[in-house]
């Protein structure tokens, strides 16, 4: 099988990549509705939110409020703030999920692969033995194994605790 029925995605097609001018990152910060929109950690220059449309389970994005394409154009404080961010992530996704392992990355420009080029942001895949089985690869499907809103509310109580 080389196709899923995934009428959900019709959403990001048609709203998110064909219609909206504007910023998805930078209309959800202005929105302050963190639960609706799966922001689960704010600091005074970047936030990190939940991507709705995960390569994995726990795949979390993390950015700076500022919209700048590239990471030279932060300056030095919003680039330790959100550097810093990433590794609160990182060791939040840690305590809540367990992984053994993780992609981070960050891609500039859409020939690198950024399907919002216009809003620099980083990618943590959490990652474990075995992820990559049977289905992306016979069947070119991946399979994601837990809802966003019960992740959302994990990582939540997890930092919660911390405070």
């Amino acid at each position: 099988m080389d196709k899923l029925w995934a009428p959900w995605r019709q959403t990001y097609v048609t709203q998110l990549i064909g219609k909206t001018k504007k910023c998805v990152f930078c209309r959800i910060i202005k929105e302050r509705k963190d639960k609706k929109n799966f922001i689960f950690m704010r600091t005074k220059y970047s936030f990190a939110v939940l991507n709705i449309y995960p390569y994995n389970n726990g795949h979390v994005l993390v950015m700076p409020f500022r919209h700048v394409d590239d990471l030279d154009k932060l300056q030095e404080k919003e680039l330790v703030d959100l550097m810093n961010l990433m590794t609160a992530c990182k060791k939040l996704l840690q305590k809540v999920l367990g992984p053994k392992g993780y992609n981070i990355g960050i891609n500039l420009g859409r020939v690198a692969g950024a399907g919002f080029p216009g809003h620099v942001h980083i990618h943590i895949v959490p990652r474990w033995p075995g992820d990559v089985n049977f289905m992306p690869v016979t069947a070119d499907i991946k399979v994601i194994s837990q809802s966003l809103r019960t992740l959302y509310e994990r990582l939540l109580r997890v930092q919660k605790k911390k405070v």
